[in-house]
């Protein structure tokens, strides 16, 4: 192989490596790494600086990154005494569990979130690039405590309540996302979720607006509702459930019309698609391919017996969504069903993402009504 391919091979193994690196393990000279990296560039096989592959355009997922807790009653709860219950612990954070549900299907995928110099961030860091995720664009917050989410669920498996420890994500500023613009240069597609600060939020649909990258937007609770700016122009796709909705408009959306009439405000503000989770009820989404449409999906049965937690199933159900977008980018109904198929699979698992997942899991038996 010549010295040519063999510095190839390393730049895709490695697209953040050096050049001091390559001349090292080459045993060259910086420049003629330098020549060698612009041959490679003029044959357009690698695209400039951060030698960016053009066949593994990422995803790449912006936000929360936390150890999860799980702790779940043996019995009916009981407020106000001591309940007697199981722990499981793993990896979770909405944007964290999105990119590591597409890795797990297969696609290029890079996280930018923010972990403490403590043990449970450099955890979080090495399993997810054990799972082929790139982290190396992450931020590491010096004498801070990486992010943690304990969650209550019951003897059923549901959730009763959950506690939030995700300061760090503050700390993913406007300023913090340009000084890693190179890594997000060549996203075939960008998810962030509403941990990141309202002026994080507004840079992001700013430059999708210039540059028609599609992003996608991911609701996390009722409170962080007013991280999403009241304009929504540039951005692909907002998915929140309804409560989510109800807090965005002010008023209880009670019934599916009343819904629709919520997400059609949301996108006369500027979003091209909404969908609207109402967990085991199933979905509602617009859908602007087929003009002012909207329909209601049936969720994916699951057998109540079959449910083990429910903990990282609406993470799965985006990372579905947003996979067969890039797939088929102007079928929203199956992007939708192929997010229910994976939110299915999560609820029958303790862990928060499915460690068993490939992309020919999924079918295309769609039970969608338009509305």
């Amino acid at each position: 192989m010549s010295k040519k391919d063999q510095l190839f091979e390393l730049v895709r193994g490695n697209p953040y490596i050096s050049q001091q690196e390559l001349a090292a393990q080459l045993q060259l000279s910086r420049s003629a790494v330098a020549g060698y990296l612009a041959n490679l560039t003029k044959d357009g096989r690698i695209l400039g600086r951060a030698y960016v592959l053009p066949d593994r355009s990422p995803f790449i997922c912006i936000g929360g990154a936390n150890i999860d807790r799980k702790l779940r009653s043996k019995g009916p709860l009981q407020m106000g005494t001591s309940n007697p219950v199981s722990q499981y612990e793993s990896y979770g954070g909405v944007a964290r569990n999105i990119a590591e549900n597409l890795a797990r299907l297969g696609a290029a995928t890079r996280l930018i979130c923010a972990v403490g110099d403590d043990a449970a961030g450099q955890s979080l860091l090495t399993q997810a690039d054990s799972v082929g995720i790139d982290v190396a664009a992450s931020l590491h917050v010096s004498g801070a405590l990486s992010g943690s989410y304990t969650a209550l669920l019951d003897d059923a498996g549901e959730l009763v309540l959950a506690m939030a420890h995700m300061e760090l994500c503050e700390s993913l500023t406007p300023a913090f996302l340009v000084s890693r613009q190179q890594q997000r240069a060549n996203a075939m597609m960008t998810i962030a979720d509403m941990n990141l600060p309202l002026d994080s939020m507004q840079l992001l649909l700013d430059e999708a607006n210039v540059n028609c990258t599609p992003l996608v937007v991911v609701a996390v609770s009722q409170p962080k509702m007013t991280r999403l700016p009241e304009q929504l122009t540039g951005l692909r796709l907002l998915i929140l459930n309804n409560a989510e909705l109800e807090q965005r408009h002010g008023h209880a959306c009670a019934t599916h019309d009343e819904m629709i009439a919520a997400g059609r405000r949301l996108q006369a503000q500027g979003v091209q698609d909404v969908i609207i989770t109402l967990g085991e009820q199933g979905i509602l989404f617009s859908d602007s391919n087929r003009g002012d449409a909207w329909t209601f999906c049936a969720a994916v049965p699951v057998e109540s017996t079959a449910v083990v937690d429910v903990t990282g199933a609406g993470d799965a159900f985006v990372a579905g969504v947003c996979w067969s977008l890039r797939e088929q980018p102007d079928d929203l109904p199956l992007a939708c069903h192929r997010g229910q198929q994976l939110a299915a699979i999560t609820v029958k698992t303790t862990a928060t993402v499915a460690q068993q997942l490939h992309s020919s899991l999924f079918n295309e038996e769609i039970l969608c009504n338009p509305i």
